[in-house]
């Protein structure tokens, strides 16, 4: 009985032996033949993303893998072998889909983490602005947008009053790092922010701080695609239309004519106290005051 164990035990192993055998083999020939494949065609191997990836996703053996790329057309940033694309803890920046390529300047360096830092252009600043739900378009905001920003104050000038407003275009084809702490681009549902978080150049990222404390900043969100920038002009409240209406103020000395004379409990006219210089004439023993009006009849 024990022997026949030992015999059981002896063809399992063989038959474990001869599986890895043949499974190494599979998986050399495999790789092999892709390489014949890439050098055939001269095709070139990079690593893509196996799974989905988002902002601060580890790079790791289990969502990387080498694929075949035309050797013409292998882009910028790419990485070569796995080994160099998970070297020093390399983490997501951005979005990477399923067999999208891993590009250097979509991942942080050695040793860097996810920080929104780490995604800004070395020439670039990011600022944050105020919004709500109207000067943030509704909510539909998101990062990775793109935007105008527009400021709305009041015209200077010891003429103005509070209905003189005036509305600018601050800076053109702004983009969106992220609203509040949300730097995902894939995040697309609408949601209401308190703050903006813009990505411009240093004289942008002072515009923005000034324009902070004189008036209102709104987005105004626009299309990916159109880089035009340039030809906006600041509009008033006269482009709004109805600049030729005008309601002057009532006329009180023609309003006061027109009323009729109020009495009192006794039935007497009640006199009321003249507005501007008087005159009195005196017939016998009684007194008359008579208002003397100005020029003009005021």
């Amino acid at each position: 009985m024990q022997q026949r164990n030992l015999i059981i035990i002896g063809v399992a192993v063989l038959i474990g032996l001869l599986a890895v055998y043949l499974a190494n083999n599979y998986f050399s020939s495999q790789q092999e033949r892709q390489d014949r494949e890439a050098a055939q065609a001269q095709m070139a191997q990079i690593v893509v993303a196996t799974q989905p990836m988002q902002f601060g996703t580890a790079l790791g053996s289990t969502n990387l893998r080498l694929a075949n790329w035309p050797t013409n057309s292998v882009p910028q940033g790419a990485f070569v072998s796995v080994e160099e694309a998970m070297r020093g803890g390399r983490v997501a920046l951005r979005p990477i889909a399923v067999g999208e390529p891993i590009l250097a300047d979509k991942v942080s360096g050695e040793g860097g983490r996810a920080t929104l830092a780490s995604i800004i252009p070395e020439e670039l600043r990011a600022v944050s602005i105020p919004v709500n739900q109207v000067s943030g378009v509704a909510g539909f905001v998101r990062a990775g947008d793109v935007v105008d920003v527009m400021l709305t104050r009041q015209i200077p000038g010891e003429g103005s009053t509070q209905a003189d407003k005036m509305t600018t275009v601050v800076l053109e084809n702004v983009y969106v790092l992220a609203i509040d702490q949300v730097a995902n681009e894939n995040e697309t549902e609408p949601k209401v922010g308190q703050t903006a978080t813009v990505q411009t150049d240093t004289v942008g990222a002072q515009k923005l701080a000034l324009a902070r404390e004189v008036g209102a900043l709104s987005l105004m969100l626009r299309n990916v695609e159109n880089q035009a920038v340039g030809g906006t002009r600041t509009v008033t409240v006269a482009d709004l239309g109805g600049a030729g209406l005008y309601i002057p103020a009532k006329d009180r000395t023609a309003a006061s004519a027109a009323a009729p004379p109020q009495v009192n409990t006794a039935g007497a006219p009640v006199r009321r106290a003249p507005s501007g210089p008087t005159m009195s004439i005196v017939r016998g023993v009684e007194p008359t005051t008579y208002e003397v009006k100005r020029k003009g009849g005021y």
